[in-house]
């Protein structure tokens, strides 16, 4: 008879250094680094939002691995690859609560069935927990960005190169540019 511990946020706080994890289904789940072109392409969507963030002040844009705290049966924690959100700060700790806006920008190893499968799940898990805007990012598919919505889940908005691509109303009147995320 073996007993397993569940993690908690703290252990999240106990990651390696430079480490990214999640807390689903009671245990942390690790995230591998990126690469160089999704790892650019989340950058550049953070310092879209962070200017979006110094001209309004009305949230607060997040670049990678920032912790946020979920509170659903199966997970505790979310960190997007950039995210916008509107909650009170919480200084050195990990915020309460889901971003408005959350970036995924999918890796090498986020191609297939069974990624397919776990990408749907995380967005379900991010509108379950409240957050009302998803992006996620494909930078080798011609539709680049599918903006999924709180309001209609399954029926996501398809942008591509040569467009502007948006997230209301999560994020009201922000855009950016498709073609920013590449070179």
């Amino acid at each position: 008879m073996s007993t397993k511990t569940q993690a908690t946020i703290e252990d999240l706080y106990n990651v390696p250094e430079d480490g990214k994890a999640e807390i689903v289904n009671g245990e942390l789940k690790l995230m591998p680094p990126t690469g160089d072109d999704p790892a650019r392409a989340g950058g550049r969507i953070y310092s879209n939002l962070d200017q979006y963030e110094r001209r309004t002040g009305a949230g607060y844009a997040y670049p990678d691995n920032v912790g946020f705290k979920a509170n659903l049966p199966h997970r505790e924690s979310f960190s997007p690859d950039a995210a916008f959100y509107t909650g009170q700060r919480t200084g050195m700790k990990f915020l309460n609560g889901p971003p408005v806006f959350a970036v995924e920008v999918r890796s090498e190893n986020d191609y297939g069935p069974q990624a397919e499968k776990e990408i749907a799940e995380k967005r379900r898990d991010y509108f379950a927990a409240g957050t009302i805007v998803v992006w996620d990012v494909d930078l080798l598919n011609e539709d680049v960005i599918k903006v999924y919505r709180a309001s209609e889940p399954d029926k996501p908005t398809i942008y591509r190169r040569g467009q502007e691509a948006e997230a209301e109303p999560a994020v009201p009147g922000w855009k950016m540019p498709v073609d920013d995320m590449f070179g």
